[in-house]
């Protein structure tokens, strides 16, 4: 058994080696236009201003865009980045065969009104905001449902914050609360719920002056205090009930109240001094007697202007969503202290976002649209210098590699596998096995402080979930059900079967070379179902497969 065992690993690990980083960057998988004579078929006079913004700075910093990507490439891409997860065999297959100039913008608008978006962005919001491990005395259920009628509804962003920066009551009546809830620690004087406010929806690294004034940033340690004066009136309850099979009492709800305050916040100098500080808002005063409802001010203040903190920091967010990079390093880093790679066009694009009403799908729906997003992730000789992982500012001359989620790799295995149908039969008895294996997920990829929602980086307990889990183990089965035992079942000869693996898992046809190698292994084999199940094991676990690119 064990002969077998390490017979089969090797098998799959020769198989794999095909699949390096450096392969899939090599790939040429359809037709490559060059930039000049590409559109997706937007004719927003937006999209045109960010081409024309992005081909300056090209211009200015001597680097030539790559080439546009393949319709396989970015149609893998597009899907991941808005729906959280690769396209369907045959939502590919569809793709291809479609002629329309315009079919990118087809594509993009239909992925808007996907439900797959609105769970796609509840995730990564929820995260952001609560972090991936649910803090004690918070409702994962509430915030993930205030998220979901959010995007649901396509409401407008200054709406959505409004609601969560003034949130009370029950934390799943209300699931708005759960953000504020996840900041609250005991006796902190709400400095926790300060620094994640204004660097979640600022953009502000305020926190940096808590204790004092920062030598390399702006902003002082009196604006710290300033800021959180607003929040001083929040306050929380924890309810407890009796649990009548253990005899004990148990959590129950926590809710979000309204305390007394009034007046400054006092706050200690390096020097020693006792300082105080009111309710200011970047130089707007509030009424800090107690009848003033604070944050409800706060609320108003942050959507005052042309370009609002709030639309900055929103832009520069989603334009970091979807290229990995934003216009500021760190993303939620604004200020005249960290200067943008793309000020003017940072700037427009927050003034269309309020003018548009903070319409969140329509600030995706131009970046989507956009040349940049367009291009191949194949770097070249003549934009070298754009690599923004060493340093360099980015200018986006092509799209930068970024590592899947845990929440997109396992969406996506389940997409190109159907594993979590293997062997079983009901909706009820497959979802009940994917939220097992979600968790699973998120365990093994989350960080200690679990903050936000984060990515594949190699470590082992990930490499061993990908390559041992029982997830993975499922997906290359031949089960009733399974995508791999159906495609088997299917017709075809094996370059065709192999081809629709490919498709499946990579969201391209195999290169020769590939194709070649994998029928090599079918030939030399007495047992071809296992040769089968080994390919489509080495795809999945192919840099290729776990990177968006």
């Amino acid at each position: 058994m064990r002969k077998c065992q390490t017979r089969q690993i090797q098998c799959r690990q020769n198989l794999a080696a095909l699949f390096s980083l450096t392969a899939f960057a090599l790939i040429a998988g359809g037709s490559v236009f060059a930039a000049e004579e590409f559109t997706t078929g937007s004719s927003d006079v937006i999209v045109t201003e960010i081409n024309r913004q992005i081909r300056e700075a090209w211009k200015d910093n001597e680097v030539t865009p790559s080439p546009v990507a393949d319709d396989y490439e970015w149609l893998r891409r597009v899907y991941l980045d808005i729906n959280g997860h690769v396209p369907s065999l045959e939502e590919v297959e569809a793709f291809a065969a479609d002629k329309d100039k315009a079919k990118r913008t087809k594509v993009i608008d239909k992925l808007l009104d996907d439900p797959a978006y609105v769970r796609n962005w509840t995730t990564v919001w929820t995260n952001l905001c609560i972090g991936q491990q649910t803090p004690r005395r918070v409702s994962r259920a509430g915030m993930q449902k205030f998220f979901r009628e959010a995007f649901g509804k396509n409401r407008r962003w200054n709406d959505i914050v409004s609601d969560l920066v003034t949130a009370e009551g029950h934390y799943e009546e209300n699931g708005a609360v759960n953000f504020l809830l996840a900041q609250m620690q005991d006796n902190d004087d709400a400095v926790q719920m300060t620094a994640k406010t204004t660097r979640l929806f600022l953009g502000m690294q305020v926190q940096c002056t808590q204790c004092h004034n920062h030598p390399f940033n702006d902003w002082k340690q009196d604006q710290f205090w300033q800021f959180n004066s607003f929040f001083r009136q929040t306050g929380k309850i924890d309810h407890r009930k009796f649990d009548s099979k253990t005899g004990r009492m148990v959590d129950d709800y926590s809710e979000i109240v309204e305390r007394g305050f009034s007046g400054p916040v006092y706050f200690e100098k390096r020097n020693g001094l006792m300082q105080v500080a009111y309710p200011i808002y970047l130089g707007s005063e509030v009424d800090p007697g107690e009848s003033t409802d604070r944050r409800k001010e706060l609320a108003k203040l942050m959507v005052t202007g042309e370009k609002p903190m709030i639309a900055m920091a929103m832009v520069n967010r989603t334009w970091s969503q979807f290229f990995g990079y934003g216009f500021t390093r760190p993303v939620d880093d604004l200020g005249p202290h960290n200067p943008s790679t793309h000020p003017a066009l940072l700037d427009r694009l927050a003034e269309e976002f309020v003018k548009s009403g903070y319409d969140c799908k329509q600030l995706m729906r131009w970046i989507a649209n956009s040349e940049a997003y367009n291009l191949t992730s194949r770097g070249t000789k003549k934009n070298e210098r754009d690599n923004p992982a060493a340093g360099e500012a980015a200018l986006f001359s092509h799209v930068y590699l970024k590592s899947m989620t845990a929440e997109q790799l396992y969406d996506s295995l389940i997409v190109a596998t159907n594993a979590h149908k293997s062997g079983r039969s009901g909706w009820e008895q497959s979802e009940k096995q994917r939220q097992v294996w979600l968790q699973q997920f998120v365990q093994a990829f989350g960080t200690d402080d679990g903050e936000e929602s984060n990515s594949f980086d190699g470590t082992i307990p990930q490499a061993l979930m990908m390559m041992n889990g029982e997830l993975v183990q499922d997906a290359v089965s031949i089960k009733a059900g399974s995508h791999l035992g159906d495609v088997l079942a299917g017709r075809g000869n094996d370059a065709q079967k192999i081809g629709r693996l490919y498709m499946t898992s990579l969201g391209r046809q195999p290169t020769r070379p590939e194709m070649a190698a994998a029928t090599k292994y079918l030939k030399s084999s007495r047992d071809p179902l296992t040769i089968y199940q080994d390919l489509f094991w080495a795809l999945l676990n192919s840099n290729e497969f776990i990177f968006n690119h």
